[in-house]
């Protein structure tokens, strides 16, 4: 290799070093000049009015639903509404054949016909057998008499023996006769009562009949819109008087509509009833109703009825249902019925409020454990780029803000974000600056 080779390679080498320890001055360099502490935003302690609010999701009904079913089975013979048709108290919605029910309604009359026959005939018996007695007694005084004179005729030796007793034996027929008449009579009375009783019978089952035949006539129980329709036209329906029955329609009155949603275990002892109510429904998007919550269940919803006592695994979400009245006045400008039965809404109720208190962000509180290992909600005040850590005690909050009761002051600087630094990282005495885009925080300090 010659000189000249040689002294090219020492300088490539050299100049290899020089910008190899050139790089490492400047990262060096940067490392040094890098501002320290933990990246953080921060937010001010300020009087906030918060609303505390339970959110839940469920469906649009009217307040008041009637099911129509069919008190008698048969086929249908008449259907003259249609669903949506508005409809009044009285009006007839459908016809179920009656010719059965005709049928019986003659037959009952029929019966209850015979049965006054037979209280007539009954009486007229006992008119016998009162005139017969009548007769009886008549015959018997007129005995008695006879008998009187023959006890003195006998006495006197006028009359044989012989006469005497005929007359004797005709006197005590003739009472015997008195005797079964007033029997007759008794009997005819019964009769006659016991008729009367068939006579009722029968009109009580004539009105069941009857009451049966106008049940084939179906009308409307209160005025409404027909929100749901089941049937056709020459179907048959199965009675309420022997079973469940056949649902045929529903009368909905759309001028009075709510939303029922299920609340967890949770978040329902907070709500009342009178709470106000925002109400978003997904058909009407950027539209905002008002509401009241007009009754809250007892019981949970997933946990009535044979199965469900049946089970008790609690490890299953427990729900109340909460209906809230949605205020006409807050849709009175739109078409007269917008809901329809069934519609998907959410809700938020206003469950508490409180005016003019001291407020942070929700994620700036945190909990940290204390020399006790108790657990304490805590905030981070920003100063003079230091954590200062500060136990609070908190109350009601709404979406992004939190009420402070305890350890804080209007105006003071708090730590803010992010969440994984105010919940994790951030301790009591950490170094900290802030972001970049809060620059101007940060010249403003």
């Amino acid at each position: 290799m010659t000189k000249r080779k040689k002294k090219s390679r020492r300088w490539l080498l050299l100049l290899l070093a020089v910008i190899f320890l050139a790089l490492i001055a400047f990262a060096v360099y940067k490392n040094n000049s890098k501002p320290k502490g933990e990246e953080v935003t921060t937010e001010k302690v300020s009087m906030r009015t918060i609303y505390e609010t339970v959110s839940a999701s469920g469906r649009i009904f009217p307040e008041v639903e009637v099911k129509i079913s069919s008190d008698v089975s048969g086929e249908i013979v008449e259907l003259r509404v249609e669903e949506g048709d508005s409809v009044v108290t009285g009006q007839i919605l459908a016809k179920i054949d009656p010719e059965a029910y005709v049928s019986s309604v003659e037959r009952g009359r029929a019966s209850l016909d015979n049965m006054k026959a037979q209280v007539a005939i009954s009486n007229s018996q006992m008119q016998n057998n009162i005139a017969q007695k009548e007769q009886i007694l008549a015959n018997l005084e007129n005995a008695k008499q006879i008998h009187s004179r023959n006890e003195q005729l006998k006495k006197d030796g006028v009359i044989s023996a012989v006469e005497y007793d005929q007359s004797l034996s005709n006197l005590r027929a003739l009472e015997a006769n008195l005797k079964a008449a007033e029997a007759g009579i008794m009997s005819s009375k019964e009769s006659i009562k016991a008729a009367e009783f068939q006579v009722k019978s029968s009109e009580a089952s004539l009105k069941e009949l009857t009451t049966n035949l106008n049940r084939t006539t179906i009308k409307a129980p209160q005025s409404g819109i027909i929100s749901s329709l089941s049937v056709e036209k020459g179907e048959r329906v199965v009675g309420t008087i022997q079973m469940t029955g056949t649902e045929m329609m529903r009368i909905a009155n759309l001028n009075a509509m709510e939303v029922q949603v299920e609340v967890s275990e949770n978040d329902i002892l907070k709500v009342s009833t009178q709470d106000s109510v925002e109400i978003e429904v997904d058909a009407y998007v950027d539209k905002t109703f008002k509401g009241v919550v007009t009754e809250i269940a007892n019981s949970a919803a997933n946990t009535t009825g044979v199965a469900a006592s049946a089970s008790l695994n609690t490890d299953q979400v427990t729900n109340f249902i909460v209906k809230a009245r949605i205020d006409p006045g807050s849709y009175s400008s739109m078409s007269r019925y917008p809901f329809r039965p069934g519609m998907s809404a959410s809700v938020d109720i206003f469950t508490n409020k409180a005016e003019d208190v001291l407020s942070v962000p929700i994620q700036s509180v945190t909990v940290r454990e204390n020399e006790d290992k108790d657990i304490e909600e805590v905030v981070f005040l920003f100063e003079a780029d230091t954590a200062r850590m500060v136990k609070v005690k908190t109350g009601i909050q709404d979406d992004d803000y939190i009420q402070v009761l305890e350890g804080l002051n209007d105006g003071l600087e708090i730590v803010s974000g992010p969440y994984t630094a105010v919940s994790k990282i951030i301790e009591e005495g950490s170094e900290l600056r802030y972001k970049e885009e809060d620059d101007d925080k940060k010249d403003k300090s």
